[in-house]
């Protein structure tokens, strides 16, 4: 066997799929769960230019991991509360968006290292912590899988409560903030609703890609878009892709999860910043074939 047959093998194995795609059943399920909240999301971490909070929260949310992973408890409860500890002193800490870089700039480290710390005093399988940081395909058993679902429906009731107004804040403050609309409370809830979807993400991708659920599918999605309507559903069908693909490209090969996702996404991204230029380019050809001709 030659070396590269040796890597494919490994990055590619389909022997028993059928029996193996049982494991992951519910990692598809909350991998669906998860497309549609940070899909959804996305949106707003986009428009709000939010990426750099996404990954200082994701930190924090691998420390809480870390801790309840060390000291035995649910891991899902521990992510979340780390990723509600870091966006909620993201939102009190900084409006601006300088104020806010900054106290993220200073929560990251921070978090990491406890991380960090929690994972070198833990004594049990280095599976476990390894998949915190990059993720795994059978993360998800039956107690955490009732953790997601539930706390996926509060993100998405909470969307879709705070949606138009969120929109309307998050296109124009100052317009939005003089005609009554509570920015500066809509943005502290939004951070926090960030926080359970990053704290969710956390437990297929790993702390450290969770960017490609909550950033990346969105991104690729304005690229082609920018109707109020299909930005999200776009969002969603790249996120739900994205994780479906990493899922079942990934059964019964020994690397992490978090390759394929990100691969799979940075694709949809890719194509979609070619039709978005292809299409800008056809416009730019017709409006100036349509212009009228200089008077000399």
């Amino acid at each position: 066997m030659t070396l590269a047959d040796g890597i494919w093998q490994q990055i590619f194995a389909y022997d028993d799929y059928g029996d193996l795609l049982l494991l992951v059943r519910n990692s598809l399920v909350a991998g669906a769960a998860l497309g549609l909240i940070g899909g959804l999301a996305g949106v707003f971490v986009v428009m709000r230019d939010l990426p750099f909070a996404v990954h200082g929260i994701s930190e924090l949310s691998f420390a809480g991991a870390s801790a309840a992973l060390l000291m035995g408890m649910n891991v899902v409860a521990g992510s979340i509360i780390g990723s509600l500890v870091a966006a909620g002193v993201i939102g009190v800490l900084g409006a601006r968006a300088r104020d806010r870089n900054s106290a993220i700039g200073i929560i990251m480290p921070f978090g990491l290292g406890l991380g960090v710390l929690f994972l070198a005093l833990y004594k049990g399988r280095a599976a476990n912590k390894f998949g915190l940081l990059t993720g795994q395909i059978v993360a998800v058993d039956t107690p955490q899988m009732t953790w997601l679902l539930v706390t996926s429906a509060v993100v998405l009731v909470a969307l879709a409560v705070m949606w138009r107004p969120l929109s309307f804040a998050s296109a124009d403050p100052d317009v939005a903030e003089a005609r009554g609309v509570p920015v500066q409370g809509l943005s502290f809830a939004f951070m926090l609703v960030l926080g359970l979807a990053v704290a969710l993400s956390v437990q297929v991708v790993g702390a450290l890609l969770v960017l490609t659920l909550v950033v990346t599918p969105a991104a690729a999605a304005a690229r082609v878009t920018a109707s109020p309507v299909l930005l999200p559903v776009l969002s969603v069908v790249f996120a739900i892709v994205s994780i479906e693909g990493g899922i079942l490209l990934a059964l019964g090969s020994t690397i992490p999860i978090s390759p394929y996702v990100t691969t799979i996404s940075f694709a949809l991204y890719a194509v979609c910043r070619l039709v978005g230029a292809r299409r800008r380019r056809r416009w730019g050809s017709r409006r100036a074939a349509t212009a009228p001709e200089p008077a000399f």
